[in-house]
C-alpha cells in the first residue's frame, strides 16, 4: 500500500527582520492578551476547583463522590486514582493554584506542539514552535482548557509521548525498545480518565500485544492503587458512579461536542437513546477498522477522534487533539485544509447559537452545523480516512507484525 511519504523536515524559518519581528510580536502579545482577558473575566477555573476538592476529600478522608462545588454544583467524576494525583492541589492557595494551572497549561501546550511535530514527522525550529504555541492558545479547545483549569493537555501529552517513544529513543541514540516501555503512559492516562483506554484496544488491533498488555497492566495498577488507598470510593465508582453519565452534565447542550450531543440537538430530544447507541456503535467499528488499516500517524488520530465521538460526553475542551491534527496536515503539505481546520477550531460557532436554558434543543436546521462543528469534522476525518483505507490494500505497517511507529 502506498502512502504519501512524509519526510522529516523543519518548519519554515526566516532570517528576515520583519518576519522575525512579527513572530516576536505574536509571542509577546498573545499570552499578555490571554492573561488580561482571564483577569478581566475573573475566570473561576471551575474544573480546577473540582480537582482541588477531590484532593481535599482524599487528604481529609471525606466522601469523594458526595460533594459538589462551584455555583454549578459540580461533583467528582474521575476514578479514585485521579483523586490521589490531585492531593497536591490542596497545598496551594486558590489564587496560586489558578496561576499554576494557567502557566502549567501554557507550558503543556508548548510541549504538545513539540510532540505533535515529532509525531507528524516535522523537525521544527524554536521560533516557529513558540509562535505556533502562542497562536494555539486561541484555539477554542485549548482556550477552554485554560479557562476551566482542565487536564486535557496533560493527557494528550502523556498519550502522544507514549505513542512516539520509538522516535524519541531514536533521537536520543537509544534502541527502539528497551529503556522505555510503550503502553505504560497510555495505561496511566486511562486510569485518570477512562477514554484513553481505547488506545490499548488499538494496540491490540494492530497486533502489538506486548504494548496492549503493558497498557492494560498499567491501567489495572491504577485501579488497584485506588482500591488500596480508597476502598470505599473505589467500590462506589466502579459499581455505581461510572454508569451515571448524566452526573457529568447534560448531554444535549452545545458544550457537548460528541456524537450524542449532535444527535440530541438534531433530533430535538435530550435522550436520543437507541439512535445514539446504533450510531455510536457504527462509528466505533468504522473508526477502529479504519485506524487498523491506516498508516500509524493517521491511525492514532482516527482513534482519538473516534473516542471523542463515541464518548457520551466530549466537552469542547476535550478536542485538544486538533493540535496534532493540524501538525499532520501541515506535514503532508495540505496547507489549505489545515487553515480550514484551524478556522473551525477558532471560530467558536457553537457559542454563537442560542444556548441558554433548553434553547440548544430547539435550534433550526441551519444552525445545527454551527452548534456541532467538532463532531461533524470528526466524522469527516473518519470518512475520508475510511475511503482512503478502502481504496488501497492494507500496508505492512498496519499488519499484525507491526510493533513500532514508522517515521520517515
Amino acid at each position: 500500500m502506498k502512502y504519501r511519504t512524509v519526510t522529516t523536515r523543519s518548519l519554515p524559518a526566516t532570517g528576515f527582520p520583519l518576519a522575525t519581528g512579527a513572530l516576536s510580536l505574536v509571542l509577546a502579545l498573545s499570552p499578555v492578551a490571554l492573561a488580561a482577558l482571564c483577569i478581566a473575566l475573573r475566570i473561576p477555573m471551575a474544573d480546577a476547583l473540582v480537582y482541588r476538592a477531590e484532593g481535599a476529600a482524599v487528604a481529609n478522608g471525606t466522601d469523594l463522590y458526595g460533594f459538589t462545588v462551584t455555583p454549578w454544583h459540580l461533583p467528582a467524576t474521575y476514578p479514585p486514582f485521579a483523586a490521589l494525583l490531585f492531593v497536591p492541589a490542596t497545598w496551594l492557595p486558590l489564587s496560586a493554584l489558578k496561576v499554576a494551572f494557567a502557566v502549567g497549561n501554557a507550558a503543556l501546550l508548548a510541549l504538545l506542539v513539540r510532540l505533535s511535530c515529532r509525531f507528524a514527522g516535522l523537525a521544527p525550529r524554536p521560533w516557529p514552535v513558540l509562535a505556533a504555541t502562542a497562536a494555539g492558545l486561541w484555539l477554542e479547545p485549548v482556550f477552554q482548557t485554560l479557562l476551566f483549569g482542565q487536564i486535557n493537555l496533560a493527557l494528550a501529552c502523556l498519550l502522544l509521548w507514549d505513542l512516539t517513544i520509538p522516535q524519541a529513543l531514536k533521537e536520543q541514540g537509544g534502541p527502539p525498545s528497551g529503556r522505555l516501555r510503550k503502553g505504560v503512559a497510555v495505561g496511566i492516562a486511562a486510569g485518570i480518565k477512562l477514554t484513553p483506554a481505547i488506545f490499548i484496544l488499538y494496540a491490540l488491533l494492530r497486533g502489538r500485544r506486548r504494548e496492549a498488555a503493558t497498557g492494560a497492566a498499567a491501567f489495572a495498577a491504577t485501579v488497584l492503587l485506588g482500591a488500596l488507598v480508597l476502598p470505599g470510593a473505589s467500590a462506589e465508582f466502579w459499581t455505581r458512579r461510572l454508569y451515571e453519565t448524566d452526573r457529568v452534565g447534560k448531554a444535549w447542550i452545545v458544550d457537548n461536542q460528541s456524537l450524542q450531543g449532535l444527535l440530541a440537538r438534531l433530533l430535538h430530544t435530550p435522550a436520543p437513546g437507541a439512535v445514539w447507541w446504533v450510531a455510536a456503535g457504527g462509528v466505533a467499528v468504522a473508526g477502529l477498522w479504519t485506524a487498523r488499516r491506516m498508516d500509524e500517524r493517521w491511525g492514532v488520530l482516527v482513534v482519538a477522534v473516534t473516542a471523542l465521538l463515541v464518548s457520551p460526553i466530549s466537552w469542547s475542551h476535550h478536542w485538544v487533539w486538533c493540535v496534532p491534527l493540524l501538525a499532520l496536515l501541515l506535514a503532508e503539505g495540505r496547507v489549505r485544509i489545515a487553515v480550514a481546520v484551524a478556522v473551525v477550531f477558532t471560530a467558536r460557532t457553537l457559542w454563537l447559537v442560542p444556548h441558554q436554558g433548553d434553547l440548544d434543543l430547539h435550534l433550526p436546521w441551519w444552525q445545527q452545523p454551527l452548534a456541532s462543528p467538532y463532531p461533524l469534522l470528526g466524522l469527516a476525518v473518519i470518512g475520508c480516512a475510511a475511503v482512503r483505507a478502502r481504496a488501497q490494500p492494507m500496508s505492512p505497517a498496519s499488519s499484525s507484525s507491526a510493533s513500532t511507529m514508522r517515521y520517515a
